[in-house]
């Protein structure tokens, strides 16, 4: 079985606004979501099993589509799909990290892996294997489907729609909360403080403000929610990558377990993260890092060292999503439910959208990732690929 074609095709989704039970518009530290554009690639083979990837768009689609086609397609055609660590491998090029572009086409290799071998992904990587935290539905009933479960994600909002989410999150069964942060730090201490005063205490928080303080304002937010009584389930990223001193120095002074993300996407930064002290929590990607092959990587070290592990969440539609399912479910060390927007997409362009239930969403069962891509919503919420600017 060769690869024989790679297609692009970028798509743009809507998040259900606030006012209609969704997180729309998702405000961060460095923009505001109303809509999201994706690229979904479709990769073919001469056996006729097709496999499906989605990414991020890398300035424009036209950028993203020049760099796939024309660039990575001439280097992988003729491959057998089978051989995603040795493609991984052959697309190394000096000077630039093509891992993102390459991380979609991985997963469409495994989709076409699974769907030949007639297997879904997860068991292909190693079977049912994060018990801990996705062994059952919060119902309490242990049956043949099975259930990840996932944490509610937030933007920056105001006091009392902040109160209004963690509501929501608490009364459809979630666990954790993971919000935005990062504007003002004052007012990121004062809406956490007031959403775990809404729900009693009975739901977790992550802390997310995108690199976005400095190291002293780290320490006071955590210090300040520590003196309220408030214990993150982690601080995300709180400082910019790649200042590990400083990040074990906040790690020592504060109780707040600490979760880098930007830092893992960067080659070695785990492993220097982990011998330097500065991590409690990895939040890792797959985008950044290759696809699923690049996450078993690095969550082998992870898993040695003891540190538990989380997937980020990047306003997933469904295919990424399921792919990001199956790896947590099928790759050893992920202990932490992974981020997700899904519950607030208006649409989705696969067939039955992934069913999300107390919490959690249901694994798709089907050989590969599980899902099938509707080509008629790809030409509904299909944008220009000449547009030139991507958000």
């Amino acid at each position: 079985m060769e690869i024989t074609n790679i297609e692009t095709h970028p798509v743009t989704m809507t998040l259900t606004k606030h006012d209609d039970g969704g997180v729309g518009p998702y405000v961060t530290d460095v923009g505001v979501t109303h809509d999201v554009n994706r690229m979904m690639i479709k990769v073919d083979t001469d056996v006729g099993i097709s496999g499906w990837g989605e990414m991020r768009m890398f300035l424009s689609p036209k950028t993203t589509s020049t760099i796939i086609e024309d660039g990575i397609l001439p280097i992988v055609k003729g491959h057998s799909p089978f051989e995603v660590e040795s493609l991984r491998r052959l697309l190394f090029v000096e000077y630039t990290n093509v891992d993102m572009f390459f991380s979609a086409i991985e997963v469409a290799c495994w989709d076409i892996v699974g769907k030949y071998l007639e297997e879904p992904i997860y068991k292909l990587l190693g079977g049912w294997t994060a018990p801990s935290q996705t062994n059952q539905h919060k119902s309490g009933e242990i049956d043949d489907e099975k259930w990840v479960d996932v944490a509610y994600c937030v933007g920056i909002r105001s006091l009392e729609e902040s109160r209004e989410h963690a509501r929501r999150a608490l009364n459809q069964g979630y666990d954790v909360l993971k919000t935005k942060a990062g504007e003002d730090w004052n007012q990121d201490v004062e809406r956490i403080i007031a959403m775990n005063d809404e729900v009693n205490g009975d739901l977790d928080f992550r802390l997310d403000p995108n690199q976005g303080w400095r190291p002293d304002e780290a320490v006071r937010v955590a210090t300040k929610l520590a003196d309220a009584g408030v214990y993150l389930q982690y601080l995300e990223q709180p400082i910019r990558v790649d200042c590990h001193d400083s990040l074990a120095n906040l790690r020592e002074r504060t109780p707040q377990p600490i979760g880098p993300n930007e830092d893992t996407y960067i080659d070695h930064n785990l492993r220097s993260l982990i011998e330097k002290g500065a991590i409690d929590v990895g939040v890792v990607d797959m985008t950044p890092r290759g696809g699923i092959s690049g996450v078993r990587q690095i969550a082998a070290i992870a898993e040695d060292a003891g540190v538990p592990l989380t997937h980020h969440c990047a306003a997933d539609l469904g295919v990424r999503t399921a792919a990001i399912l199956h790896t947590v479910s099928g790759i050893p060390g992920f202990d932490l439910p992974p981020d997700t927007l899904y519950y607030s997409w208006e649409d989705d362009i696969i067939e039955e959208k992934l069913e999300v239930n107390n919490g959690a969403i249901k694994l798709p069962e089907r050989p590969g990732l599980g899902i099938t891509v509707d080509e008629s919503k790809l030409r509904k919420y299909a944008i220009d690929n000449n547009q030139e600017y991507y958000h």
